[in-house]
């Protein structure tokens, strides 16, 4: 689920937390929907274009890369968009060496920083599967490395170190509550790897794909259509889709080895539009509901049978169909776009414009004026929700100090001392400061465009 950062304020940490409390007994925690941004083809367009169009034109709001591309991480600079980036796997092993690890952060991360919100570095991707033994023994170190480089720069706070595996880590997955991880994996890298998550606070983060577990009689429990279920005879617990078994599986192990308090991250999922033509259920419409569905399943709150009153953050594969990957057909085309960005079908992502150019705040507010001479000012919407504000603050404050001197304990605009009045000044100072550009007033939805001005007393917008 998601986590609410430290305030800018230390007395505001209190309120915070409460907040927090509640939301997460409510099971009312929004889980945030990212997307794969894998670039295995010749025709896809500029990095620049895709950021400017994931910010204005959908509601992803992180974005997932197999690499540390550094055309696509300065493309994202000043979005807000979260960032998570990968080490190749075939680096691991160089890693585990803290002088590379520092290296790679000095190369890799701390140029793009603040600027490009990175959140997460990857070690690798579905490392243990392969059975590569050199990049499996190396795992656990590379990452204890690559954390102690981030501390070292001050990053660990911002920046979290995990490595997305894929289903083959369990030897046991059905029923669910039989999961286990693979023996000689378990106790030898596993359990050390989250011991390492939980020191770090970090998620631990699986690549489930109902597609390649469905038969033809699964169909409808992949794609969470009506179906008869399945039922776990140990824990009396019934499943109606295929994503909370595979879910439960990997709960199911991670408790056997004393961790079920980590967070799970789904790092991928997906299912392709296009295939073979004698492949049954691949094709638009059942990647639509797949997809649209698993939207609405992890950010419900309803969770899953053995992990109830949760959200997941979700990385769906993937942004584009990619031409030159690998492989049958369907490896081709798991894109929700086309590499011209018209949607290979709806799931509900895209803002209609005129919608997103309408605010939802009661104050006065309107798109931007065109009269350069017109003041503005840039305020969270009404019922914006607390969390996502305290975001905003830990963003801006983050990116310039500046910034947010004045809503420091004893500056003019300390009081009220709310998140919403902090934000709204912080938020408000970004836009102005960035030379207010329409793209700057948006905080995932949370801000509008105002013409009326919010300074009171000394406190000047």
């Amino acid at each position: 689920m998601g986590k609410l950062l430290a305030s800018s304020s230390s007395s505001t940490v209190s309120t915070i937390l409460l907040l927090a409390s509640a939301f997460n007994i409510l099971g009312v925690l929004e889980g945030s929907i990212g997307v794969n941004y894998g670039t295995v083809a010749d025709n896809l367009p500029p990095p620049a274009q895709v950021a400017h169009f994931l910010l204005e034109s959908t509601i992803i709001n992180r974005v997932r890369l197999f690499d540390t591309n550094t055309e696509i991480i300065q493309a994202f600079a000043h979005t807000g968009i979260a960032i998570t980036i990968t080490v190749p796997n075939d680096q691991i092993p160089h890693l585990a060496k803290l002088g590379f690890a520092q290296e790679w952060v000095k190369s890799n991360v701390q140029p793009y920083v603040p600027a490009t919100n990175i959140v997460r570095i990857l070690v690798g991707n579905e490392v243990i599967s392969p059975e590569n033994k050199l990049s499996v023994a190396s795992l656990v170190p590379a990452m204890k490395a690559l954390h102690t480089a981030l501390v070292g720069a001050s990053l660990d706070h911002r920046i979290k170190i995990s490595t997305p595996h894929s289903l083959g880590i369990l030897s046991s997955s059905s029923p669910p509550s039989t999961g286990k991880f693979r023996q000689g994996y378990a106790t030898r890298i596993l359990k050390p790897l989250l011991r390492f998550l939980r020191a770090t606070n970090s998620p631990f983060m699986i690549n489930p794909y109902p597609f390649f577990g469905f038969s033809a009689d699964t169909l409808d429990y992949a794609l969470f259509r009506p179906n008869s279920g399945v039922f776990d005879e140990n824990t009396k617990l019934s499943y109606t889709n295929m994503l909370d078994g595979q879910l439960d599986a990997v709960f199911s192990a991670m408790k056997l080895l004393g961790f079920s308090d980590i967070e799970i991250v789904i790092a991928e999922t997906g299912w392709p539009s296009q295939g073979e033509s004698s492949q049954l259920g691949v094709d638009a419409e059942s990647a639509a509901q797949y997809n649209r569905n698993l939207m609405q399943h992890v950010t419900s709150g309803a969770g899953t049978p053995l992990m109830p009153n949760r959200t997941f953050e979700t990385y769906i594969f993937a942004l584009f169909n990619e031409d030159l990957k690998p492989g049958p057909p369907s490896e081709r085309n798991f894109g929700l776009f086309q590499p011209d960005m018209t949607p290979v079908y709806d799931i509900g992502i895209l803002r209609p414009k005129a919608k997103s150019s309408i605010p939802t705040s009661p104050a006065p507010v309107s798109p931007r004026p065109g009269g350069p001479k017109e003041k503005i000012w840039c305020l969270p919407k009404t019922g914006a929700d607390v969390e996502a504000l305290q975001r905003n603050i830990d963003y801006v404050c983050g990116l310039e100090a500046e910034y947010c001197k004045p809503i420091q304990e004893g500056g003019e605009c300390f009081l009220p001392n709310t998140v919403k009045a902090h934000a709204a000044f912080a938020m408000n100072a970004y836009y102005q400061g960035t030379g207010k550009n329409d793209y700057d007033c948006d905080f995932e939805q949370t801000a509008a465009i105002s013409t009326v001005d919010p300074s009171y007393g000394n406190c000047k917008y």
